[in-house]
């Protein structure tokens, strides 16, 4: 993982702490759907992340976005975390669903939808 690549004189790595960790398991835990993207709901900052946005907002399912570009240990950390090398990443019900390809194939197919329902009807 980058985060533990040499940096120059004086300067430290970003570290996904404990602490940090523990504030991710929070968020996921709290909130029925999350996805850490390049930007925000409001301003998707790539492609990607923005069709994850229009995918939630066509099934009117409300999530929290984690603008990962704002923080470096927190673009970092979560690919160890999520074992995704990627972002944006989509967790649904405390669970690490997939990214971008993923979530629009769930969509293509109808799977998601039904997910959803069931997630956000709990």
């Amino acid at each position: 993982l980058r985060c533990s690549a040499q940096q120059g004189a004086g300067e430290s790595s970003p570290e996904f702490t404990p602490e940090l960790r523990a504030a991710v398991d929070r968020l996921i835990e709290e909130n029925k759907i999350v996805l850490f993207m390049k930007g925000t709901k409001m301003f998707p900052q790539c492609g990607f992340s923005n069709t994850c946005v229009q995918i939630f907002n066509q099934l009117n399912a409300p999530f929290e976005d984690v603008n990962v570009l704002e923080d470096e240990r927190i673009r970092l950390g979560m690919k160890e975390y999520s074992q995704w090398p990627t972002f944006p990443q989509v967790y649904i019900e405390g669970e690490f669903y997939g990214g971008c390809d993923i979530l629009l194939e769930a969509y293509q197919s109808g799977t998601l939808e039904e997910e959803l329902e069931r997630v956000l009807n709990s």
